[in-house]
């Protein structure tokens, strides 16, 4: 069985990760009914003490995700190195495979979910560098999981489906984002039954309805509050989705708002909270 889980970034994407504001989640997700938070360890702390911090608000650890750019940008052996120490700490928090993530490029943050400047150099060394980052994971004991994000340098259907192709299931499987999925003009519950087999975490995650959105920068359009919605009230079709996801299925259902659609960010996770139960009753835990 799988778990309802929550990300906290609406609270910290602009506050910072600090003690305090993951505290401010922490209560409103206990309030709330949550169970499970994603591991995050803040600077400055060890494991032990994060997993003890998160019980006190009766939580446990879920389904985290390692964040590069993966470009040209990027100094391989500090990555390497920061990759290693990542799946040390999520190991020892109990959790068996992770997300991996790419953002931000900047002219797909200025011009996002159409693929903008496309470099076909800089492609071929973000998948060889994402390689050598998953098979790192794995000899530390995690299985890692691509997790599609509008800005990153696999932002298209087209790239994504190269970066999972090209390294094979045996290096690299699928943590999709339905809402990024969306937005980047990719059908999630396709692209879920597509690699089903290397399926072990999901983001769930909505949008609001795409061709009413105005053509603003990636910040400019989450501030409008019409990007992204809570979980049943945008244009994502989440019984495909459900649909699509094999009985097998032993992930998290992270959700993730980033820029809640309501004022109140525990009322956007109430509202989520309240829509998971009800429409994931029988595949939770």
């Amino acid at each position: 069985m799988s778990r309802i889980a929550a990300n906290p970034i609406p609270y910290w994407s602009k506050a910072g990760k600090t003690r305090e504001v993951f505290e401010e989640a922490f209560r409103d997700f206990q309030a709330i009914g949550f169970t499970a938070t994603k591991a995050d360890v803040p600077d400055g702390m060890t494991v032990d003490e994060y997993r003890e911090w998160i019980a006190g608000f009766g939580l446990a650890p879920a389904l985290s995700l390692f964040n590069s750019p993966f470009d040209e940008t990027v100094d391989m052996a500090a990555e390497v190195e920061r990759a290693r120490h990542f799946a040390g700490q999520q190991v020892a928090l109990g959790l068996d495979r992770t997300m991996v993530s790419s953002m931000a490029l900047p002219a797909r943050i200025a011009r996002p979910a159409v693929g903008a400047d496309f470099d076909a150099g800089r492609l071929d060394r973000a998948i060889d560098n994402v390689g050598t980052v998953c098979r790192v994971l794995r000899a530390e004991g995690l299985w890692p999981l691509h997790h599609s994000h509008v800005g990153g340098v696999f932002e298209t259907g087209d790239e994504i489906t190269r970066l999972l192709d090209d390294l094979g299931p045996d290096v690299i499987g699928a943590g999709p984002d339905t809402g990024h999925l969306a937005w980047a003009g990719v059908d999630p519950a396709a692209f879920i039954r597509r690699y089903a087999d290397r399926l072990g975490g999901i983001h769930i995650k909505d949008v609001f309805p795409l061709q009413g959105l105005p053509e603003l920068s990636y910040p400019e359009l989450a501030a409008t509050k019409r990007l992204w919605a809570e979980p049943g009230l945008g244009v994502v079709d989440f019984q495909a989705v459900l649909d699509a996801i094999p009985a097998s299925y032993d992930g998290d259902f992270m959700i993730e708002v980033d820029e809640p659609s309501v004022a109140s960010k525990a009322e956007s996770h109430r509202i989520s909270y309240k829509w998971a139960v009800s429409f994931l009753a029988g595949r939770i835990s």
